[in-house]
């Protein structure tokens, strides 16, 4: 079929174990793979915003061949030997790089690729056959949740053209949590701050209270112990400019792993509402 207008998402990636113990969110994972080609087409490339690749201006990674980075230590050495070999999007680099030039922002772009694990970890559970073009945009940490929103803003042509705009993180992030003097369970209930914190980001997201969502750390409970730092929430407003402010966000799938690292994942845009009902008949 035809490619339509994609919504942009955003994905917890949570931690790079989820590559080897899935739990609920790789089986969704596999199914939203699944709904967003049989709903929209398959995606002519993917643009990337993760966690875990940062600058201090924005760079895209135009690489005419990716590879997976793994960017972390102390793992299994099962979780060393995943691999997962995309093709990159140089084209689409130069069309983006001249977008972002003409919204304002200082862009760069080197021929270098690598996915780093909040990507590949995705992808090889959505995408498995690798056969979508990756580009990854490396952001600036240090801009609040409005910039990052006005970042996706100046992105969501793309998604007209068939690009998914995807978003990686983690809707609660304290590791402090999980490596401390105890690990707790990949299973374990979920503490409380982690669940009043994902509850008004939802809550938040459903009024489409954008003023409260880009002051979240001033208003969402325990938002400090949540995210003690912005990376990993911050890709969420980059997905959620790309999709804009008028569509309600689609909470698409939650879950918690370790008792605190949730595992929520939303899609933006007007698409967005389209895509949760594909999700729910395929259930």
């Amino acid at each position: 079929m035809d490619t339509r207008t994609l919504p942009a998402l955003f994905l917890s990636h949570g931690s790079p174990m989820l590559a080897l113990e899935p739990g609920s969110t790789g089986p969704f994972l596999q199914s939203l793979g699944a709904a967003i080609e049989s709903t929209f087409g398959r995606p002519k490339a993917i643009l990337a915003v993760s966690a875990h690749s940062l600058a201090r201006e924005p760079v895209l990674l135009a690489g005419a061949q990716h590879r997976a980075v793994h960017d972390f230590g102390g793992f299994p050495d099962a979780l060393y030997q995943l691999r997962y070999d995309a093709a990159g999007a140089p084209a689409l680099a130069t069309q983006v790089q001249a977008r972002l030039a003409d919204a304002g922002w200082p862009v760069h772009r080197v021929e270098e690729g690598g996915l780093d694990h909040g990507i590949w970890t995705m992808l090889r559970f959505m995408r498995p056959e690798a056969d979508i073009p990756v580009l990854p945009l490396a952001w600036v940490p240090t801009m609040p949740p409005a910039q990052q929103f006005a970042l996706g803003e100046a992105l969501a042509e793309l998604r007209q053209q068939g690009v998914l705009v995807m978003g990686s993180g983690s809707i609660t992030h304290n590791l402090r949590l999980i490596f401390g003097a105890q690990r707790p369970a990949l299973d374990a209930p979920e503490v409380a701050d982690s669940a009043a914190f994902r509850r008004w980001m939802h809550e938040r997201s459903a009024e489409r209270d954008w003023e409260a969502l880009f002051a979240y750390r001033e208003q969402a409970p325990h938002a400090k112990e949540m995210h003690p730092t912005d990376e990993h929430l911050l890709p969420w407003y980059v997905a959620a400019g790309a999709g804009g402010r008028d569509a309600v966000p689609q909470r698409l799938h939650e879950a918690v792993t370790y008792g605190c690292l949730g595992m929520d994942a939303y899609a933006f845009g007007a698409e967005a509402a389209t895509l949760a009902d594909a999700m729910a008949k395929g259930r």
